[in-house]
């Protein structure tokens, strides 16, 4: 019994050494966003206007910035693909992965529908300081909840999203 309390206690202080260095790593890895971030208004790929503070007003905006090279970002895409069926409204930005329509065969290909932006040479993801893909940015009332970068799991997103709310 002396053995598996000590194990216990040895589990949860390594999950919370753990927690509290992947909380900085996503800190050190967060773009530093501009000000007028949430009061952008881009042009998806077939030059429509789009509001990020209007797609956030009424239900948390996961924006997905990934490219059809990145390694991690075929591991994240079928969650999000998931989530966009289930209802969740994301925002695809695709970073230097080609022409419009390559972009978009890729993002039908994968599941991933509604709005996109072809960022195809990096200059938008370069004004947002986005450095890694995949990187996800949750905007609620058009106000950063929150970010991270790299691999994460669907839970993970529902979860930003779910707190967003709050």
């Amino acid at each position: 019994m002396m053995r598996f309390k000590r194990w216990l206690r040895e589990g949860v202080w390594l999950l919370l050494i753990a927690a509290v260095a992947l909380w900085g790593v996503d800190r050190l890895r967060a773009p530093a966003l501009p000000d007028d971030f949430a009061t952008l208004v881009v042009k998806d790929m077939q030059g429509n206007p789009l509001s990020l503070a209007e797609l956030s007003e009424s239900q948390p905006l996961l924006i997905y910035v990934w490219a059809s090279w990145c390694g991690i970002c075929k591991l994240t895409t079928p969650s999000v693909a998931k989530m966009i069926a289930n209802g969740e409204t994301v925002l695809n930005v695709a970073l230097r992965s080609g022409d419009n329509a390559r972009v978009q065969q890729w993002m039908s290909k994968k599941g991933l529908n509604g709005p996109g932006i072809n960022d195809e040479k990096g200059e938008l993801t370069q004004h947002w300081d986005i450095a890694a893909t995949p990187t996800f940015i949750v905007l609620h009332k058009g106000k950063v909840t929150s970010s991270t970068s790299g691999w994460t799991s669907r839970w993970g997103l529902e979860f930003r999203l779910w707190l967003a709310h709050f």
